[in-house]
């Protein structure tokens, strides 16, 4: 019997988490469960950003409201239904959340306040509260570890850069001075990160300019060096836009980013050789598409449409084209996706 895959959309105007069944034959949604996180009465500053366990079994949830929680929540192994475990804070209100490879530091970014931040998950898989807190330049938007777990990346909207922490898993430590990788064009507002062919490719999609920089990465180092750039956009869409998320396919042939204004999904053919990226297509999305995640099959990309509260599903034909194939809803101010296998 193939694995059973879960879908969680967080919902930040409602506050809670939509759990849901997936069918990556045939696309089909079903709702199982909501889950609300708590914390904070106060609402969470238009997003909730979630992270997934490398073993599967822990979900964190962290509000953008004072006292800044991060909820921790067990996965249940055969229905991935949610269990509150704990709580604990952030160091601000952070608009990103992921886990390094082995699951034993949870890492942040502020976008207001300007900060990277790492705290501590037990052994049980409750996150704790920060053990270290780094100033960044303006805007921190997102924070990701490389696929050896030996750098966190972190792009600053605000400072058109892209920084490069080393990290010692051993200790769950970042180098304490924050390392500029990579400047992109002035004004281009670099948003999320994703990495190609193993981490020696770093992409960036730049929310005020509406463009994606292919970076050569150097995986001892963790250099960067610029080999493209592409736009999401036709040249008649006045700047600036609002590029959101961004995404690889698990077999590193496909790339696709959302922006918001244009309400659209774009999709980009990868070099094998090089990672560039050649234009594919470009296809309505759920209104104001924030955050996107491509299923574990390949076959279908799942997108969570902040102005509608609706999940969208399109295929992933052979070609990289996307097709719609349907919506379901699944509350306000829907705007990060994970997607899993049980």
């Amino acid at each position: 019997m193939p694995p059973r895959t879960i879908v969680y959309v967080s919902c930040a105007d409602d506050q809670h988490i939509t759990t849901l069944a997936f069918d990556q034959t045939t696309g089909a949604l079903r709702e199982l469960d909501r889950t609300e996180v708590p914390g904070t009465d106060a609402r969470s500053a238009g997003s909730l950003p979630l992270a997934i366990s490398p073993d599967r079994s822990r979900l964190y949830a962290g509000l953008r409201a004072e006292p800044w929680p991060v909820a921790s929540f067990a996965i249940h192994p055969t229905t991935g239904k949610l269990t509150l475990l704990s709580l604990a804070t952030l160091a601000d209100s952070m608009c990103y959340l992921s886990t390094d490879a082995t699951g034993r530091t949870l890492f942040s970014a502020s976008y207001s306040g300007a900060r990277l931040a790492a705290n501590p998950i037990t052994e049980n898989g409750l996150a704790g509260d920060p053990a270290q807190i780094l100033a960044t330049p303006p805007k921190a938007h997102s924070a990701l570890p490389s696929p050896d777990n030996r750098f966190l990346y972190a792009a600053s909207l605000g400072g058109d850069a892209i920084l490069c922490q080393a990290f010692d898993a051993a200790t769950g430590r970042l180098a304490p001075a924050v390392q500029v990788a990579a400047r992109t064009p002035a004004g281009a507002g670099p948003r999320h990160l994703a990495f190609g062919q193993g981490g020696r490719v770093l992409y960036v999609v730049n929310e005020l300019d509406g463009t994606i920089i292919t970076y050569g990465r150097d995986p001892d180092t963790g250099a960067l060096a610029q080999r493209q750039i592409v736009s999401l956009l036709p040249p008649a869409v006045p700047l600036p836009v609002a590029a959101a998320d961004i995404h690889v396919t698990a077999d590193g042939r496909f790339l696709y980013a959302s922006e918001r204004l244009t309400d659209t999904l774009n999709g980009f053919a990868i070099d094998p050789t090089t990672g560039t990226l050649t234009p594919l297509c470009r296809v309505p999305s759920e209104p104001t598409p924030r955050g996107f995640a491509i299923a574990p099959s390949g076959r279908f990309l799942l997108c969570a449409g902040l102005g509608s509260g609706r999940l969208g599903c399109y295929a992933i034909e052979p070609d990289g084209v996307l097709v719609p194939t349907g919506a379901i809803a699944v509350g306000r101010g829907a705007n990060w996706v994970e997607i899993i296998e049980l």
